[in-house]
């Protein structure tokens, strides 16, 4: 399990090969939970949404993924509005899988890139280290003992003080 760099929240480490082979399977079979919180640009007008569309390499652009429907891997993402505000939304995704990328990718596909996305969004005035992405909820059965184990990591201080002013409409260009 991984992040992309500039992302925050929880992560999943195997301390030995026993249970880097039972965490690895899980994933594989899909039954870790994982829940991330994004604050993109634009507003949604559904409440909820499936982006069920491939993600391989961008043939403009090798550096970065896109969806594409040649030399892709399924890619799917379910969303959940949690907040609007004038000109973003705050959403919860679940993935059904864990494609590079795939959220970022995702999110700007159907227009709504994240916020401080420095490679698959527009500028950002506010001021956040890397996206408006984190990693909220991480769940898995313990490979040792069989207990389901969920964890929960609070939105870093900049996602905060970003969703602060756009709730109180204190927002200001910095």
């Amino acid at each position: 399990h991984r992040i992309d760099k500039d992302t925050s929240g929880l992560l999943m480490v195997a301390k030995n090969d026993k249970a880097h082979e039972s965490l690895a399977r899980q994933l594989k079979d899909h039954t870790v939970t994982r829940r991330y919180v994004a604050l993109v640009h634009g507003v949604i007008s559904h409440d909820k949404g499936t982006i069920d569309a491939p993600i391989g390499r961008d043939p403009k652009n090798r550096q970065q993924m896109a969806v594409v429907f040649e030399y892709s891997k399924p890619a799917v993402s379910h969303f959940v509005v949690l907040e609007r505000f004038k000109e973003h939304t705050l959403v919860e995704l679940k993935l059904e899988t864990g494609r590079t990328h795939q959220i970022r990718v995702h999110m700007k596909y159907i227009g709504h890139p994240l916020v401080g996305d420095p490679k698959y969004g527009p500028k950002s005035f506010f001021k956040i280290e890397g996206q408006a992405l984190h990693a909220k909820t991480l769940g898995f059965t313990h490979p040792s003992t069989g207990e389901y184990l969920e964890f929960h990591a609070a939105l870093p201080d900049d996602m905060e003080q970003i969703l602060k002013r756009l709730r109180f409409g204190a927002f200001m260009e910095q």
